[in-house]
């Protein structure tokens, strides 16, 4: 009990101190991407990994496993991995953020052994303030025809920021809202993404190019014709309850094929309405 406390008094005092010293950068987790990518272009996919995973970090190798025990019981990863990050955002106190952006993996010597695609990854703050890698997948898909713009935003300082006094009861919240939408989606998927996109929202599914934009993405789910079925593994929030994530397992059916998903979501808060949005959402495919 008493190691609990001190944890729960640890959380609170680091996110007082970061509240009071104003937003944080974006440039921040940018940085902490870009050294991650010279890291595994230096050391190796597994080096780099091990080198800036979170304890609690995840991949999905196809299931969620902690980054740690993956890399750490295999002997190497072979191929080189290089991206750039694109689409960034950081909570206003800095614990909780992410990047996404295009990558090409090549395990060969010629054009034809590249596979192209785009990456998300999460990222959060340790004890020392030090952005750690939390949650890492992607999607496949053809070389893209035009370069991704990029899209970095700072915490918007003019809001107010509420100091989230209880890190547990922020992460149910988000579990909630997670569960909520998972529930809404077998009701009508259009119906569901309507109410909960952010008009920024971003979608990544296997096989295509990322989408931006509600029209788009509700274009795209209409014209495929899918139905979702989702089930919250877990979550968590920033302490200036700004920014979250979730991630869980979907089944996704289109006519008579049914193919089985891993997803992570970026939630942001609408200040005027106290409503969690969907900022990003990515599938990566469950192979069998």
């Amino acid at each position: 009990m008493k190691k609990k406390l001190l944890v729960v008094i640890s959380f609170i005092s680091y996110a007082a101190i970061a509240v009071a010293q104003g937003p944080a950068q974006v440039s921040k987790v940018v940085e902490a991407e870009d050294s991650f990518n010279k890291l595994v272009a230096r050391k190796g996919i597994k080096d780099g990994f091990l080198a800036v995973a979170d304890p609690e970090g995840i991949v999905f190798k196809p299931r969620p496993i902690k980054i740690t025990d993956f890399y750490g019981n295999i002997e190497k990863q072979p191929g080189t991995l290089q991206w750039q990050p694109k689409f960034a955002r950081i909570s206003f106190n800095g614990d909780l953020a992410f990047t996404a952006g295009p990558y090409i993996y090549q395990n060969g010597k010629t054009d034809d052994d590249k596979v192209y695609g785009d990456y998300v990854s999460i990222w959060r703050a340790d004890a020392e303030n030090k952005l750690k890698l939390l949650i890492d997948l992607g999607i496949q898909h053809p070389e893209a025809e035009q370069e991704t713009p990029v899209d970095f935003k700072e915490p918007d300082a003019t809001k107010k920021v509420t100091l989230n006094k209880d890190p547990f009861g922020g992460k149910n919240i988000i579990l909630l809202t997670d569960k909520y939408f998972n529930n809404s989606l077998p009701i009508s998927t259009l119906a569901a993404y309507k109410e909960y996109l952010s008009p920024e929202g971003r979608y990544y599914f296997p096989g295509f190019e990322p989408m931006t934009g509600t029209d788009k993405i509700l274009k795209f789910l209409s014209n495929e014709a899918i139905t979702i079925t989702a089930e919250t593994i877990s979550a968590g929030r920033s302490t200036s309850n700004d920014l979250a994530y979730s991630y869980g397992r979907a089944r996704i059916k289109k006519g008579n094929i049914v193919s089985d998903y891993n997803y992570a979501r970026i939630w942001e808060v609408d200040n005027a309405s106290h409503k969690w949005n969907i900022l990003l959402e990515v599938f990566s495919a469950i192979e069998k």
